[in-house]
């Protein structure tokens, strides 16, 4: 082959990224969530993409909601991947990127079924709040639940794992996490255009939903 038409096609041919600082970081992450890191991060489309990486697991009792889950997503406008766990931090199950609108999953827990709903639910939820602060297009979340009505259970736990500034906000996830069918409803509210009919903004939500144009 012509030395020339060798390095042309060798210079056009897409190189994959890495993380300048290695993986099982931050900055793995962050390329990951990017999408400038795209190796061995599958598009996940339905809850047969999960069973087809994991063919000896049984999803049997979560398939339906998982899928109700996805199709919300799909509406919504947020992708949904599963990811080598090399691109998260240890401690990391699964991620959503208000900025991309993209979540993530770790594929070193997904072969469980209750660990792929927990996270999915979790980090459902956060995408819910992301719509709750007015648009998934902007980079803001806003708690969807007043913070009274949240269980101690779930505050309690938020307080112990998560800094101070971010309790709100984990504790009704880690609630939602836990609870069948609490993120596809918020979800498929905000695929409806219903999310501020279905959860009624707290008073400094929907002060800020007023003064940007996003409610009367």
């Amino acid at each position: 082959m012509n030395k020339l038409l060798l390095a042309l096609i060798l210079a056009a041919a897409p190189v994959a990224a890495a993380p300048s600082k290695g993986y099982f970081t931050m900055d793995a992450m962050g390329c990951m969530l990017l999408r400038e890191c795209t190796e061995d991060v599958k598009r996940v489309r339905s809850i047969q993409d999960i069973k087809n990486h994991y063919p000896d697991s049984d999803y049997s009792s979560v398939a339906a909601e998982f899928n109700d889950i996805i199709e919300s997503f799909d509406r919504i406008g947020v992708g949904v991947f599963l990811a080598d766990t090399k691109y998260f931090p240890p401690g990391h199950r699964g991620v959503y990127h208000t900025v991309g609108n993209n979540f993530f999953l770790n594929s070193a827990f997904m072969h469980r079924q209750s660990t792929l709903m927990s996270v999915t639910r979790h980090e459902g939820w956060h995408a819910a709040q992301d719509c709750m602060a007015g648009t998934i297009d902007n980079s803001f979340i806003a708690i969807i639940k007043s913070e009274e009505s949240v269980p101690m259970l779930w505050r309690t736990m938020a307080e112990r794992t998560y800094p101070k500034s971010a309790v709100p906000w984990e504790a009704e996830a880690g609630w939602a996490g836990r609870t069948e069918g609490m993120t596809a409803k918020a979800l498929d509210a905000c695929a409806t255009g219903e999310m501020w009919k279905v959860y009624e903004p707290t008073p400094k939500t929907g002060e800020w939903l007023r003064q940007n144009g996003y409610i009367d």
